[in-house]
């Protein structure tokens, strides 16, 4: 099975649908994108735009979720080209590497300590800390 996602005129995944392999191979049993491509815009319609994705994401950094973006030919941290599905971005001063298809705090989170870890303490990334002083960001949360 092979599974495309359909992206809107921002790149943006709408949907996603299984494809039997028969649908995307040619003569000679040989998967190749555009045949699958070429059956979606049979069955979806012409003028829709789609990509294959893995669900193991072996091919283009993520599997393509509902919401993700579509990049292509991005120049990102110095890569010129780019070829990924990724989540949105989380927050506006975080970066994406392409490398990884995963979106980076700029300060990297600090690390629980084991009294921490047993108070069931996690950091969450304060946006507006960081923006007010961009060596802050995250902060420790204990439940109660």
């Amino acid at each position: 099975m092979a599974h495309f996602a359909q992206l809107d005129e921002n790149n943006v995944v709408t949907q996603v649908i299984v494809v039997s392999n028969d649908d995307t191979s040619d003569s000679n049993g040989v998967e190749t994108e555009s045949i699958g491509v070429a059956f979606c815009q049979k069955l979806l319609g012409a003028d829709t735009n789609w990509k294959q994705t893995s669900y193991n994401a072996n091919m283009r950094g993520n599997y393509a979720g509902i919401g993700y973006t579509y990049m292509s030919n991005v120049a990102t941290l110095g890569v010129g080209s780019t070829d990924i599905f990724i989540a949105q971005q989380p927050h506006a001063s975080w970066t994406v590497g392409v490398n990884t298809a995963t979106w980076y705090s700029p300060i990297p989170q600090p690390a629980l300590t084991d009294e921490q870890r047993a108070a069931g303490s996690y950091y969450t990334w304060s946006e507006s800390a960081y923006q007010a002083d961009n060596t802050k960001g995250w902060t420790l949360t204990t439940p109660e």
